[in-house]
């Protein structure tokens, strides 16, 4: 399984980040692509660019302010693991998304993903 980071940093508090990136159901509010994003007890579908994709909630720990889930279907993927992290930094916040998945050679697309993701919290935040 590949393993990989995109990771930002945010002049705003970890409270006001982890206000947005903590909504499991918000995504589609500030990630570019996502039409639509619905909560159906822990999956959350997705549509976006003619696909529909569930990902599945593990975990959200408000105190460290960590989400964890998986997408359980709509990607050819044997297993994907994503968890978001808000830190406090020097200049506000230091958000972080790791991903594990297989096959390996879908590992890039997720990074790149997850980065452009970043980019746009970060703008969405006006940070």
């Amino acid at each position: 399984m590949a393993e990989a980071r995109a990771e930002i940093e945010i002049d705003a508090t970890p409270q006001a980040v982890w206000a947005v990136v903590g909504d499991f159901g918000g995504l589609a509010a500030w990630m570019p692509g996502i039409e639509s994003c619905v909560v159906d007890g822990g999956d959350r579908l997705l549509k976006l660019m003619g696909l529909e994709i569930t990902e599945r909630l593990e975990s959200r720990d408000d105190d460290e302010r960590t989400l964890v889930y998986r997408v359980v279907g709509g990607v050819p993927v044997i297993n994907h693991k994503a968890t978001i992290t808000v830190t406090p930094s020097a200049q506000g916040s230091e958000v972080t998304w790791d991903v594990e998945v297989e096959p390996d050679d879908m590992v890039g697309l997720f990074r790149d993903t997850y980065q452009q993701a970043l980019a746009a919290l970060k703008e969405h935040l006006g940070a």
